[in-house]
């Protein structure tokens, strides 16, 4: 386990809060044993400043400083609420840090915009998801992200669920970076 008291606490919470001990089908097709449902603790009052802040350090940790890059976002639903904590946690430190959300497909009316929030073209980008299975969410994200002008540095998930997302991802070109992983919730 870590001695970063806030990654600490954020491993309790996300085990308490996030892990559901049942069978279940994921996303990607596969059955497991358990599921590790993040939005309970991303959109939890104390989880959620936490995942900010983590992100932040673990980017930090991994060579990106906070002028490195300009925004976060990734495929909605789960990257929203990583990238409003990560903008939030920047805030609070004085660093600028915008967020976006990529829909799977452009809306079909008002600026029918695939990419909402400030403009990413010529912006450097890290590429977000809560938790990953197989990598096709910010994979999806990714590629949109780029069409509409913007640079990806990395894709950085909250939980790594150690299922072949990492490998995938950097088999696309693209650096991989976790901030917890099953271990840090008792699931390894």
């Amino acid at each position: 386990m870590t001695e970063d008291p806030r990654k600490a606490r954020l491993a309790q919470l996300v085990q308490e809060l996030a892990v559901v001990h049942e069978k279940v089908v994921l996303a990607s097709g596969r059955e497991s044993d358990f599921y590790v449902d993040m939005r309970r603790a991303t959109l939890h009052h104390e989880a959620a400043p936490l995942i900010g802040h983590v992100m932040l350090d673990m980017l930090e940790d991994n060579g990106f400083a906070p002028d490195d890059f300009d925004a976060v976002g990734g495929l909605t639903m789960g990257a929203d609420p990583v990238a409003t904590a990560i903008l939030h946690a920047a805030a609070s430190r004085g660093l600028a840090v915008d967020a976006c959300v990529v829909r799977k497909e452009a809306k079909g009316h008002g600026m029918r915009r695939q990419v909402e929030g400030p403009d990413v073209a010529g912006k450097r980008l890290i590429v977000l998801e809560d938790t990953s299975t197989t990598g096709g969410s910010p994979l999806q994200a990714a590629k949109t992200l780029e069409e509409a002008g913007a640079q990806i540095l990395a894709v950085a998930v909250v939980v790594d669920r150690d299922t072949g997302a990492k490998e995938k991802i950097e088999e696309a070109g693209y650096r991989y970076l976790n901030a917890l992983c099953l271990s840090d919730i008792g699931l390894a």
